[in-house]
C-alpha cells in the first residue's frame, strides 16, 4: 500500500462525495436503496464511511445519480479501490477501534478529555499493559500484547519530526489518582506525562476535584480535526461494544464549546505540570 493512502480517510471522502451527488439529484437514501434493491442502512453506511465501498457500488450509484462526466466516475472508482486497501493497523489483526485509528492517523490535531485514565497517546508501555489487563480481564496475554503494540505504534504521531499530531489533553484528577499497576508504574507514567507536556505540540491540563461539576461529567470524548478542508471534524465517543462518531457541524460545535469550558476550568499548563509532579512524589512516599 502506498504510504500516503489511508483507507479510512478515503472511505470518508468517498462517502461525502456520494452523499453530495445524491443530494444534488434530490433523492433520499431510501429512494436510492429501492432503485438498487439494497437496504437503506447500506446506503447510509456507504455515505458515512463506516463500510468499505466496492467499485461496483460506485458504478451503480453513479448510474442512479446519472453522473455523465467519466472523469468524476473514474476518480470515485479510484477512491473506492484505495479505500479497500489496508492501513498499518491491519497487520495486528482485528482491532475493535480500527476506524478511530485510521482517523487519528490522518488527523492534524486532537483534543481529548479523559476522566478516568491517562490518554492512550501519552501512556507508558507498563501503564498500558496494566490498564488493558485490568479493563479486559478475560483477554489473553497475546491479545493484550497486540493492543499494547498498536498503542505504542499510534504514539509515533506524537514523536514524528515532520508534521506531528497536535495534541491537547484535559485530564481529570481521577486519572492521576487511580492506581494502574502499582506505585512504580504510576511514578514512571506521571514522570513521562510531565516530560511529554513539555513538547511544543502537546498541551496537558489537569481538571482538579476542586473544580466541582463541569461539562465533562458525561464521560470521555475526543475531537479530531484534519488539514484537508474536505474532511469534516469528528467527535469520537468510545463505547464498550460499539463506538459513536459524530460529524454533523452542530454536534461537533457543541462538543467544541464543552471543551472550551473544560479548558477554562482546568489548571493552567504550568500549574498542571506542578500538580502532576506532586502527584508523582505522592506515589514515591
Amino acid at each position: 500500500m502506498a504510504s500516503n493512502v489511508n483507507p479510512t480517510v478515503r472511505r470518508r471522502r468517498l462517502g461525502q462525495e456520494l452523499r453530495r451527488l445524491r443530494e444534488l439529484k434530490g433523492m433520499t437514501a431510501e429512494e436510492v436503496a429501492e432503485r438498487l434493491l439494497v437496504s437503506q442502512s447500506k446506503i447510509s453506511r456507504l455515505e458515512n464511511g463506516r463500510r468499505s465501498i466496492s467499485q461496483r457500488d460506485v458504478r451503480d450509484l453513479c448510474g442512479v445519480y446519472e453522473v455523465e462526466d467519466q472523469r468524476v466516475v473514474d476518480s470515485l472508482m479510484e477512491m473506492a479501490r484505495d479505500s479497500r486497501q489496508q492501513g498499518w493497523w491491519h497487520a495486528f489483526g482485528d482491532i475493535p477501534y480500527s476506524v478511530y485509528i485510521g482517523l487519528e492517523t490522518d488527523a492534524e490535531s486532537l483534543r481529548v478529555y479523559e476522566p478516568q485514565v491517562i490518554t492512550g497517546l501519552l501512556q507508558t508501555r507498563s501503564y498500558a499493559e496494566a490498564l488493558i489487563q485490568g479493563a479486559l480481564p478475560e483477554t489473553s496475554a497475546t491479545d493484550i500484547e497486540k493492543r499494547v503494540q498498536v498503542r505504542m505504534r499510534r504514539q509515533e504521531r506524537i514523536a514524528a519530526e515532520h508534521n506531528p499530531l497536535r495534541l491537547w489533553v484535559v485530564l481529570d484528577e481521577a486519572a492521576l489518582r487511580r492506581v494502574v499497576g502499582d506505585n512504580h508504574v504510576m511514578i514512571e507514567q506521571l514522570e513521562h506525562l510531565g516530560e511529554m507536556s513539555q513538547l511544543p505540540h502537546v498541551t496537558v491540563q489537569v481538571l482538579p476535584f476542586g473544580a466541582g461539576a463541569h461539562p465533562g461529567l458525561n464521560g470521555q470524548y475526543a475531537i479530531l480535526e484534519f488539514a484537508d478542508a474536505a474532511d469534516s471534524s469528528v467527535v469520537y465517543l468510545e463505547g464498550v461494544t460499539s463506538d459513536l462518531y459524530l460529524e454533523k457541524a452542530h454536534d461537533v460545535q457543541k462538543y467544541a464549546v464543552m471543551y472550551e469550558h473544560l479548558r477554562a476550568q482546568a489548571l493552567s499548563v504550568e500549574e498542571s505540570r506542578r500538580f502532576i509532579a506532586d502527584a508523582a512524589k505522592d506515589y514515591a512516599r
